[in-house]
């Protein structure tokens, strides 16, 4: 008889999680796992790679309904007689407007978003809630199963989050999964009680499917015009990834006559102000918001340089992607910088402002020693991380 598994994730539109969550997936053995998807909305970029064998448990009215914008959310539960959901709906909001969207209000709306689910009905051998924070609330609060695990995909500290909520739902954890050691680390400081339960299990990426992904676009990405260099970064346009920093760093190279365009692929809470922002520099031409793209690959593959301007990660698939396809590659030194880049080696860390990144990315277009070292170091390594599925394999038995 196969295993039962629940993961339960908020959605998958694009981001490091998400996109983690489809890797592990591909890699699952069905024969011995039958698998359930839990979303709170049945929505996003990665939807369309989920494998066929992992089937969608459908959320429940009252959530669709309370996930509505709050006018039409509140007049829709009360005509369906639902006043307490409806207050709780209003009390949500509140807390949201009050925390300013910060990780702190995620955490403590949770008690106004959970009366919007039932318990699953459905008995699980192993429960997984996927991403900090409202996964790992509901895979405690709603699920019905033999052992439950939370995972963390950040570091703990700079996301900002009240570990005296999370306490109450890490107790009643069977294990604690994060991404990096320096994850790890951060987690037994801050919960040394909960110290033996915490595991690392890095991002799964597999470079056969990378290198396919490339191949599925046999076109030029860029308009690039004689010897300019392309300068790609990924990511959520968020604070947390430090994007106005690279636009700063493209005005200093830029001014320094550097002919560069740089191109970031992502969406998100920032892109107004980044486009002010370059607008502000003069920028249009030189700095390329792109969006979202379903297939990222070539356009990483025909970048000269990646550049990660993050104030915090956990551990970034981005960069191990941009590893696999042997990039040069330019960091801030956020706190995990060195689990995934050696200084000089493998790509380069810089300090966290737009002077050094713009002197980290002039070093790489300057010396093309440097560039053709890192390239050529990281095309003789083993960059795949499929094996870390049988690690997960280990906490479920």
């Amino acid at each position: 008889m196969r295993t039962k598994l629940l993961f339960v994730m908020p959605g998958l539109a694009a981001g490091g999680g998400e996109k983690s969550l489809v890797n592990l997936l591909s890699q699952m053995d069905y024969s011995r796992f039958e698998v359930d998807l839990f979303l709170f909305n049945n929505e996003g970029l990665f939807m369309e790679f989920l494998p066929p064998e992992v089937r969608l448990v459908q959320p429940p009215d009252t959530y669709r309904l309370f996930s509505l914008p709050i006018g039409k959310a509140v007049w829709q539960l009360l005509k369906r007689g639902l006043p307490r959901l409806a207050m709780s709906r209003i009390l949500y909001s509140w807390r949201n407007l009050l925390g300013r969207g910060t990780a702190v209000a995620e955490q403590y709306s949770w008690r106004y978003m959970s009366p919007a689910f039932k318990p699953l009905e459905e008995r699980y051998d192993v429960a997984i809630g996927f991403l900090e924070k409202t996964s790992t609330y509901f895979c405690v609060d709603k699920v019905s199963a033999a052992k439950k695990i939370g995972w963390v995909h950040i570091d703990y500290d700079k996301l900002g989050m009240d570990p005296r909520f999370d306490i109450r739902y890490f107790e009643k954890l069977d294990e604690i999964v994060t991404v990096s050691e320096e994850c790890a680390e951060v987690l037994k400081q801050r919960f040394p009680e909960q110290s033996d339960k915490v595991k690392t299990i890095y991002n799964i990426v597999s470079p056969k499917v990378i290198r396919a992904m490339v191949n599925k676009e046999q076109i030029a990405m860029y308009e690039r015009h004689e010897d300019e260099v392309v300068i790609l970064s990924i990511g959520r346009l968020h604070h947390q990834k430090g994007f106005e920093l690279a636009v700063e760093a493209c005005a200093r190279l830029t001014a320094l006559g550097y002919r560069i365009r740089w191109y970031v692929i992502g969406e998100g809470e920032e892109r107004e102000r980044l486009t002010a922002l370059i607008r502000q520099h003069g920028l249009q031409e030189r700095f390329i918001l792109l969006g979202l793209k379903a297939n990222p690959y070539p356009y990483l593959q025909q970048a000269d340089v990646y550049a990660q301007p993050s104030r915090f990660e956990g551990k970034s698939i981005a960069i191990d992607e941009a590893k696999i396809l042997h990039k040069p590659i330019v960091v801030t030194d956020f706190s995990t910088a060195k689990d995934q880049i050696t200084d000089g080696v493998d790509g380069l860390i810089v300090a966290m402002n737009p002077d050094s990144m713009a002197e980290g990315i002039a070093r790489l277009i300057d010396d093309r020693e440097v560039a053709g070292r890192i390239s050529a170091h990281l095309a003789n390594q083993q960059l795949g991380t499929e094996d870390e599925i049988y690690k997960l394999y280990k906490l479920f038995a």
